[in-house]
């Protein structure tokens, strides 16, 4: 059936995003079997760094004095700040009141001892049913660390994710602190050497191939400084070349780059206190041309970075650019980056992914995400109707499919998630 009006086709688009079921490919979220690292809870939401550095904007307290502070106390301190004694507009604020509205609590009455009680009566694990319903979140990408000795306990002690959650091999440490992490690789029994020579590149391949095996990750990823140059003759550009590359190809696993952050500009803040920087795309075109039989999944987190890491996708097929990152993730510029891929890539990217770190992230992220995704989908159907083009909801769907889940199983290979995707049927 074919829709030859915009009422029409804003009907069909909004139903086919609403009730098509989302994989969420880069999260640091984790299986609810895997001890106590999985966040949730209200006091978990108030407390997530976007809101941490949004409150010290306004608090008279120190930031030594807030981090004295019990969880609770904290998240009593940032309520009150961000929520009582001013609107809560901004879009990590917001995100809050999303979360409460889904979960059937009422956000007008500000009652936080209401919400904690709520959750007081739930376990993880009921709350990642409840959670991923709301979401229509079918499939979790969490974010894997063999250095955080709190995940790796789970992974040595032979611990498998629930069937939702999926592995991806985080390498930060390796890759960008080598020099440390280099002594705990030899704790661990792999004899790497003071220099770089073969014995150091067969025994750091070797704890890749390790990891790979013990967690069949879906891809190998890292966060990159703007800094961030290939091919040097640094620790990074060496693993990365002489390692990460050659095992990445051997196992047909893709290598996911998150480039354009400054850590710590503002140390005391923790995780609250990084920046954004432009960044050279010169390596990343580097990796695409003489490394075609790699794949890689790039974001960028600078707003200077988009357009041409759009235009780079057009030039490589083995390029995947995914989600609206960080500092990215505000509805002007989502809406702004979805457009311009849409019309430089067609359908051929990952629109957004939801870097929760709270589980209940999930409800807010894609609820906010999708609606401007489906107001993208109209306009740009709609201008192909002008053009004379037939669109169907068969089409749509297929499309909505394809854009939420199915590109980036058929990115990194498999197959059996591509085919089993359902393809939303509510009409």
């Amino acid at each position: 059936m074919s829709i030859n009006s915009r009422e029409v086709l804003a009907e069909k688009v909004k139903n086919a995003v609403n009730n098509q079921p989302v994989t969420d490919m880069h999260t640091h979220l984790f299986s609810p079997n895997f001890r106590e690292i999985l966040l949730w809870d209200i006091d978990e939401l108030l407390t997530y760094h976007y809101l941490v550095a949004e409150v010290m904007r306004w608090t008279d307290v120190s930031i030594e004095a807030f981090w004295a502070m019990s969880k609770r106390e904290q998240a009593d301190l940032i309520w009150e700040e961000l929520f009582i004694k001013r609107s809560p507009v901004s879009e990590a604020c917001r995100g809050v009141l999303t979360c409460l509205q889904g979960l059937g609590l009422d956000p007008a009455t500000r009652d936080l001892q209401v919400y904690r009680e709520y959750f007081a009566k739930k376990t993880s694990e009921e709350q990642v049913d409840t959670v991923l319903q709301l979401a229509n979140v079918s499939d979790v990408v969490m974010t894997n660390d063999p250095f955080d000795d709190n995940e790796r306990i789970s992974w040595l002690e032979g611990k498998q994710p629930d069937s939702r959650f999926h592995a991806a091999l985080r390498l930060d440490p390796l890759l960008n602190e080598y020099e440390q992490t280099k002594h705990r690789l030899r704790d661990w029994g792999y004899k790497v050497n003071d220099e770089w020579n073969e014995g150091s590149i067969q025994e750091v391949k070797r704890f890749l191939t390790d990891w790979i095996e013990r967690m069949d990750p879906v891809y190998m990823a890292v966060s990159l400084p703007p800094t961030f140059s290939f091919p040097e003759e640094s620790n990074r550009g060496r693993i990365i070349r002489d390692c990460l590359l050659p095992v990445a190809e051997k196992h047909n696993i893709p290598f996911a780059m998150m480039i354009g952050v400054k850590k710590r500009v503002h140390p005391a803040l923790g995780d609250a206190g990084d920046f954004v920087g432009k960044a050279s795309m010169d390596g990343v075109e580097h990796l695409l041309r003489e490394y075609p039989n790699n794949k890689f999944l790039v974001t960028m987190l600078s707003r200077e970075n988009q357009h041409e890491l759009v235009v780079l996708a057009r030039k490589f097929s083995n390029l995947m650019i995914f989600g609206c990152w960080w500092f990215m993730n505000n509805p002007e510029i989502i809406n702004e980056m979805t457009r311009m891929r849409m019309e430089m890539l067609g359908t051929s990217f990952i629109p957004q992914h939801s870097d929760a770190r709270v589980l209940e992230q999930l409800i807010y992220k894609w609820h906010h995400s999708k609606s401007i995704i489906a107001e993208v989908l109209i306009d740009k159907y709609d201008d192909i109707l002008q053009a004379g083009w037939e669109v169907t909801e068969e089409e749509i769907k297929r499309d909505v499919a394809d854009l939420f889940s199915r590109n980036f199983w058929r990115f990194v290979g498999r197959n059996d998630h591509v085919t089993s995707v359902k393809v939303e049927q509510q009409t």
